[in-house]
């Protein structure tokens, strides 16, 4: 009997599964622009918000490094580098640009603008891993850029100034987490994905602690109860679940099919910020989600050939 379809069948039951986290990984992402705008309603400043989110997250990344650590070889110490930069500018660097941009724009804006995250490590794929950008990948990016355009004049015409601050600072926090994405990939397969993610987020949470201390009084830290359990809510379901279900997924698929599988991001934000926070979703944010989903869909299509790398 031939064994043809064997290599199809195996190839589905390898890569279903990290596309299905890093699927939900981009949903629980969307969460967290949610609970900040909330927890925004009750005075908290960025500083003191990432401070908690980090100090709720903090003792379950202890106990996955303690646990995914113990039988595994030693660091070298450029691994230990590596991932310091790691924790330093995915999830210290990216979360506190992207918590000061919520506050100037609105959670559907800040999701769209941290989708155009697969057309960067894209970019950076190209710069860092010398990879070729085919045509069809150019036609992506023109969609995608244009989507983030659309919307991004139309809340500027509306909104002024302040959204071209916070939509900057957004943007700079997808750079930081594009750079993350893609040098993670060459880590993961070496140290694993919940080691290399528990270290990286351990790095960051001491981070953002520092940066609480000498900014911020410790008084700050009173907060109502209701920051408190938005902050728990966004530790559990937007900090910890996602960047574990997201780095097993870049093990799994890789980085940019990773970044790809965040699609459902924009549409996921847009549905809860409705709901939620009572955000308008107008014709020109719809448009502009759109365009950002057609380059998205163009740039899965053309990386649709499994790879060994990103």
């Amino acid at each position: 009997m031939s064994s043809a379809p064997e290599p199809t069948v195996r190839r589905f039951i390898t890569v279903s599964p990290g596309l299905a986290l890093a699927l939900a990984g981009a949903t629980l992402f969307s969460a967290k622009a949610i609970f900040i705008k909330l927890a925004y309603r009750h005075g908290a400043d960025p500083v003191t918000l990432i401070a908690l989110r980090m100090a709720f997250a903090a003792p379950l990344f202890a106990l996955a490094l303690w646990w995914s650590s113990r039988n595994a070889p030693a660091l070298v110490a450029a691994d230990h580098a590596r991932i310091v930069l790691l924790g330093l500018l995915g999830y210290y660097a990216a979360s506190f640009l992207d918590f000061l941009g919520l506050q100037y724009i609105s959670a559907g804006l800040e999701r769209l603008i941290l989708y155009l995250t697969p057309t960067l490590v894209l970019l950076l794929s190209v710069a860092w891993l010398r990879r070729r950008v085919a045509r069809v990948e150019l036609a992506a990016l023109a969609l995608s850029y244009a989507g983030i355009v659309l919307a991004f004049w139309h809340d500027v015409r509306v909104e002024g100034g302040r959204v071209a601050l916070g939509s900057v600072l957004v943007f700079v926090s997808a750079v930081c987490y594009a750079i993350y994405l893609v040098v993670s990939g060459e880590l993961v397969r070496r140290v694993g994905a919940i080691r290399l993610t528990a270290y990286a987020m351990c790095v960051s949470t001491a981070a953002c602690l520092i940066q609480f201390a000498l900014i911020n009084p410790w008084s700050a830290l009173v907060q109502p109860a209701q920051v408190y359990g938005l902050m728990a809510a966004t530790a559990v379901f937007s900090t910890v679940l996602p960047v574990f279900a997201t780095m097993m997924a870049v093990a799994r698929i890789g980085a940019a099919r990773t970044a790809l599988a965040g699609t459902i991001g924009p549409v996921a934000t847009i549905a809860l910020a409705f709901v939620f926070l009572g955000e308008a979703v107008s014709g020109w944010q719809l448009a502009g989600t759109a365009l950002v989903l057609a380059g998205i869909l163009v740039l899965s299509r053309a990386s649709a050939a499994p790879r060994a790398a990103d």
